[in-house]
């Protein structure tokens, strides 16, 4: 109940950039303008905690629905996906708001975003915070799509994502509460792969009760959403990665220059199956030199189930920007 009279204190706009139509939350306070990203599958209703708690410390807070979600418009064609179109959204949305430079935080697929947007224009970021998804270098020997089935094979969810609505079909099979119960409430399944012969979504788990940190309500806000939107267009983020590594052939090589903070949840699956090593170790600070990692307890969804603490590391961060 609280979540809802909350959503009530957020004003909503429709911004037209980059030739389509963004939806975006704002709660404006009077201080620095802080940029979050949300990412699969959900909305910018997955940062209520944030923006409210940013905005009472006086932050200017805009949280968009990313191009193929909630009510911004879902362009039909996976090529109109890549982070090139993504960070072309949001350099309009930040000219909108008549922002030079802001502070981003993005999260999963956001968290991509935010990456790329540092990367592609450093001089609009000011400090980058980061949950889930560290910053990896381009290969320029294998194209994304190859390197995770030579490395998991075709039933990666990355994989099986890749086929125009086969994804859709599969999910179809399920109400939309059931399916984000399944996304939001993933835990313990190591990499996430389905077994031979099974969907993805089949392979996740529906949960028998709710964690303590969120609720049907909450859950059915994002259904209610992705029922009017579909899932296409957030699985259209996955079937532009080849594209993204082709286009992004002329930054290869180059490094995230920006202050940057990543936040994982040490239960992640990513953090658990795959990225742990590169995390813990140095390469990650050759690409990203000025980069802080705090590790939480918790789980991939980890400003949903830590909010105060993630909201927190936020915070601090600005704040030790402020004063350098």
């Amino acid at each position: 109940m609280e979540s809802m009279m909350k959503i009530s204190d957020v004003n909503h706009h429709t911004i037209k950039t980059n030739g389509i139509q963004i939806h975006v939350a704002e709660k404006k306070g009077q201080g620095p303008f802080v940029l979050l990203l949300h990412g699969f599958p959900e909305t910018w209703f997955s940062w209520h905690h944030q923006i409210h708690h940013l905005a009472s410390h006086g932050y200017h807070v805009v949280a968009p629905d990313l191009r193929g979600h909630g009510d911004s418009d879902s362009p039909p064609s996976p090529s109109s996906y890549t982070m090139f179109h993504i960070v072309a959204d949001l350099i309009g949305l930040l000219d909108h708001f008549n922002q030079q430079q802001v502070f981003v935080v993005g999260h999963d697929w956001g968290a991509t975003a935010a990456w790329h947007l540092s990367l592609f224009r450093p001089d609009r970021v000011k400090g980058l915070v980061v949950l889930g998804v560290p910053f990896f270098p381009r290969d320029p020997h294998i194209k994304p799509l190859q390197f995770f089935k030579q490395l998991f094979g075709d039933d990666l969810y990355i994989c099986q994502f890749q086929e125009a609505g086969r994804a859709e079909r599969a999910f179809a099979k399920y109400d939309y509460l059931t399916v984000i119960k399944k996304f939001l409430l993933i835990n313990n399944i190591g990499v996430p792969i389905a077994p031979a012969g099974m969907e993805f979504i089949d392979h996740l788990e529906t949960p028998s009760h709710l964690p303590p940190w969120i609720t049907e309500d909450e859950l059915q806000i994002y259904a209610d959403k992705f029922q009017k939107s579909g899932f296409t267009g957030g699985l259209n983020y996955y079937r532009a990665m080849d594209l993204t590594w082709e286009l992004l052939a002329p930054w290869q090589g180059s490094k995230i220059t920006v202050p940057t903070k990543l936040i994982v949840g040490d239960k992640d699956i990513g953090y658990e199956s795959f990225s742990k090593p590169y995390i813990e170790g140095n390469v990650i600070k050759t690409l990203v030199p000025d980069i802080e990692s705090v590790i939480l307890d918790g789980h991939h969804f980890i400003h949903q189930e830590k909010p105060q603490k993630v909201s927190d590391e936020i915070i601090s961060f600005i704040q030790k920007l402020a004063v350098n």
